[in-house]
């Protein structure tokens, strides 16, 4: 059996491709990136690479030959994304590839997220493709609070804009080990799974986790959405990154990232990883 892989080199595609070779021979993957180059290393553990660009199709169905499955990463490209995924579905079609999964949003198809827009419409384009389908809607990655964790440290202070809000974050390994338990199995076809954290924290209960594993206080300091854009726009982000990374905090106090479902851990077969695990991996 062939499982492509979208986006390969990319963040969530690196654990995907780790969790793979776990558990599955080399043989058996393909990494479809849009540079050949950046995937030196994953050829050299024995798996095939193929160039693969959202925005050539020609590239597309003949990366696509012979393959059984293939997930389907969303891309990275916000507002462009529809497009790109439609041009991999249609591809998925004229390949004659049975199956895709497809990493969508927590509750896309009633996320407040501006994010969530584009993850409806890619899902309703695989429905009305008539591939078989696995929907695999992640909730915010830990990581994502993550980015800064050195400058946190180093300045003592963790800022943001969700106020007490509960977040049901997970490490991107955790989606990445469910989406290919549910590559690798049956009876996942044409179900939606809602992938959120074991457990929910606070980003007061981030910032004290981060003191309590670096020995250095870490303080959460909760600031206005225009004073939180500002901040993230002086430090240098730019303004589509912030503009996504502010309303996720605003829509966090009305409990978007927020979850009770247990999905993740049912697909792991485990609890998922602690935030204190996740902190311990990343310092």
């Amino acid at each position: 059996m062939k499982i492509a892989i979208t986006g390969a080199t990319g963040q969530l595609g690196q654990f995907v491709i780790q969790h793979l070779l776990n558990k599955t021979q080399a043989e058996n993957i393909v990494a479809l990136v849009r540079n050949v180059d950046k995937a030196e290393n994953l050829k050299a553990k024995g798996i095939e690479v193929r160039h693969f660009d959202y925005d050539t199709p020609t590239t597309l169905v003949p990366a696509l030959q012979g393959i059984d499955k293939i997930l389907l990463i969303s891309a990275n490209e916000i507002g462009r994304r529809t497009p790109q995924h439609k041009a991999v579905i249609d591809a998925a079609v004229e390949a004659k590839i049975p199956y895709i999964a497809y990493t969508s949003l927590l509750r896309a198809d009633s996320s407040p997220l501006g994010l969530a827009q584009e993850h409806r419409e890619t899902e309703q384009l695989i429905k009305e493709s008539g591939l078989s389908y696995t929907f695999l809607r992640n909730n915010w990655y830990s990581e994502n609070y993550l980015a800064g964790l050195a400058h946190n440290i180093e300045t003592g202070i963790l800022y943001g804009a969700a106020q007490d809000a509960l977040i049901s974050a997970a490490p991107r390994t955790d989606y990445a080990e469910a989406a290919v338990n549910v590559l690798l199995s049956d009876g996942h076809k044409n179900k939606t799974y809602e992938l959120a954290s074991s457990t929910s924290f606070t980003l007061e209960t981030l910032a004290k986790t981060i003191s309590d594993l670096s020995n250095k206080t870490v303080v959460y300091t909760n600031l206005s959405a225009e004073d939180y854009t500002q901040g993230l726009l002086q430090a240098g982000l730019p303004e589509g990154l912030v503009n996504v990374v502010v309303e996720a905090d605003v829509e966090a106090v009305n409990g978007a990232l927020l979850s009770d479902r247990k999905d993740l851990e049912t697909l792991l077969n485990r609890p998922t990883t602690s935030l204190e695990n996740t902190i311990k991996f990343l310092l």
